[in-house]
């Protein structure tokens, strides 16, 4: 099976860099799976979970939006915040879900009538919420 180059940077540091048989993103409009010889496509991230197919096993990370660009020989992530699944604890994932509540409690008071910005921010949560069901941590109330 043909392979293609993947890498993974966030503003902090560079996560991945290797050879990968397949990459399983969290696409804005839904998930996809790149493999060598995909269609070039642009897509922006919603926060997740990456999984990363190499000759070593699978690489999980979180990933809480950016971007993935995806060619025919490669995926290039650039993630805004990004984290190998492993290092995540239960006490960052409260401080990731106590964020995403603030951002909806702000979108709330300023765009009080505009669903827009208020229901993008509840899917935030969601989205969190369903992160820490993938990787075995529960959301606090």
């Amino acid at each position: 099976m043909a392979n293609l180059q993947f890498d993974l940077v966030s503003p902090e540091r560079r996560l991945a860099s290797l050879e990968a048989s397949a990459v399983q993103i969290p696409g804005a409009d839904g998930d996809l799976t790149a493999m060598a010889d995909h269609a070039p496509t642009i897509t922006t991230l919603r926060p997740g979970v990456l999984s990363v197919t190499h000759s070593g096993g699978v690489d999980d990370y979180i990933v809480i939006g950016g971007f993935a660009e995806i060619t025919q020989t490669g995926v290039s992530v650039l993630a805004e915040r990004a984290l190998p699944k492993a290092e995540v604890t239960q006490e960052m994932y409260d401080g990731l879900m106590a964020e995403a509540k603030e951002a909806h409690a702000t979108a709330q008071e300023i765009f009080k009538n505009e669903p827009g910005p208020v229901d993008d921010a509840a899917k935030l949560i969601s989205d969190m919420v369903a992160i820490g069901g993938h990787i075995g941590l529960t959301a606090s109330n």
